[in-house]
């Protein structure tokens, strides 16, 4: 409500007791309620009170700007006579102090709750990417037997992480290996060499030929291998080569033969003794290497076709699980993932099945003076190695 304007009668008091009419001499009530307003110097008298009628008015609950704590409440008159101003002060600036010792305990609540909203929130997004991952994968016609089957392989590859940071450590920052030597001009004509420490005379040599289903083949596959075998005193070269789509079997092949042609020709100059060069492949880099060696074979066999390496410079070949029939293996390989039709283009059409078959070629009556020029072939399948490492305990 408004303020009513009352005329005073009453003669006002005199400058001089209007000068010692201070708030802590009033009561607390007068002080709120009313306001004395003076003239000008000239005209004392000439002064308003306003009144307001608060009893008259409804009661209106008004929440406060400010905290309880920091409000100020005004000493009665027999405090105020006692109390100083440096000593309010300081209880004002306790009162402060305590309010905002609070303030920190509900930031920290904040936070928390804040965190807690994230981390569910964030549980909740990846449950529902796993969920849709999981449709479009069964859409794609990924069942859940191989979504069961790539978290296994997730799981197994889980275990065997720490050997490969072993074995990473040592193929990135050991001087004993010398990575991608250059051996052709086309894409991944690379071959890593593994060096034995003492340089006491050549050493034997293994050429190896790494597996991964003619897909995911790589040189650095064979670092394991490589480390084992230096350490014994034998130079191991990792030949790497062109893997699906990037290349079919005949580029595979190409590339294992100018891998082999390097190996036989430069490996002297890494302390390697020419006359004892191995071939060696593992998986589907077996295959790709006993490809190389009968197709080697048939050139020196055929009538003046000129070739960049012999193979009477290799001492043995050494195949160690792989595959030798193609016939045999496409229905096998489609009921485990690599289906007929990717198989059957990364082996050039079905017509080339035979022609990549080394078992099959071997047994045609017409290139028996080829297969005479083979080095001794040993094959080593999973049965036999199992047996052979129980008897090495």
């Amino acid at each position: 409500m408004g303020s009513s304007i009352l005329p005073i009668t009453n003669k006002l008091p005199s400058h001089s007791s209007l000068e010692q009419l201070t708030p802590s001499s009033m009561p607390a009530s007068a002080f709120t309620s009313t306001m004395l307003l003076r003239g000008g110097e000239d005209d004392p008298t000439s002064s308003l009170l306003f009144s307001s009628s608060f009893e008259d008015d409804t009661a209106i609950s008004q929440t406060p700007i400010l905290p309880r704590a920091l409000s100020y409440s005004p000493p009665t008159t027999a405090a105020a006579n006692t109390i100083s101003p440096n000593c309010f002060y300081q209880q004002r600036r306790r009162r402060t102090a305590s309010v905002n010792s609070l303030c920190p305990l509900s930031r920290g609540d904040d936070r928390r709750q804040s965190f807690g909203r994230d981390v569910g929130h964030a549980a909740a997004e990846t449950f529902l990417l796993t969920r849709l991952s999981l449709k479009l994968l069964r859409y794609l016609g990924v069942g859940y037997r191989w979504i069961t089957r790539f978290l296994a392989l997730g799981c197994y590859s889980l275990l065997l992480f720490p050997g490969f940071l072993q074995v990473g450590y040592y193929y990135f920052f050991s001087s004993q290996v010398r990575r991608s030597i250059v051996y052709g001009d086309q894409p991944r004509n690379r071959l890593d060499l593994y060096l034995p420490k003492n340089s006491d005379g050549p050493k034997p040599v293994i050429a190896f030929v790494t597996g991964g289903a003619w897909i995911i083949g790589y040189k650095a596959w064979g670092c394991l291998l490589g480390q084992q075998l230096s350490e014994r005193d034998i130079i191991v070269a990792c030949i790497d080569y062109r893997n699906f789509p990037q290349g079919t079997m005949s580029d595979m092949v190409m590339d294992a033969s100018q891998g082999i042609s390097f190996v036989c020709k430069n490996i002297a100059e890494y302390g390697g003794d020419p006359d004892r060069i191995y071939l060696m492949g593992q998986s589907a880099g077996a295959h790709i290497a006993a490809c190389t060696i009968l197709e080697q074979a048939i050139k020196e066999g055929g009538e003046g076709e000129s070739t960049s390496w012999s193979v009477s410079q290799i001492k043995a070949y050494l195949g160690l699980s792989g595959g030798y029939n193609l016939f045999n293996l496409v229905d096998y390989f489609h009921n485990r993932g690599l289906y007929r039709s990717i198989f059957l283009s990364i082996m050039e059409g079905e017509q080339s099945l035979r022609q990549f078959s080394p078992e099959v070629v071997v047994q045609d009556p017409n290139i028996r003076n080829a297969v005479s020029l083979l080095p001794p072939i040993i094959l080593f399948h999973v049965r036999i190695l199992l047996k052979l490492f129980k008897e090495l305990g």
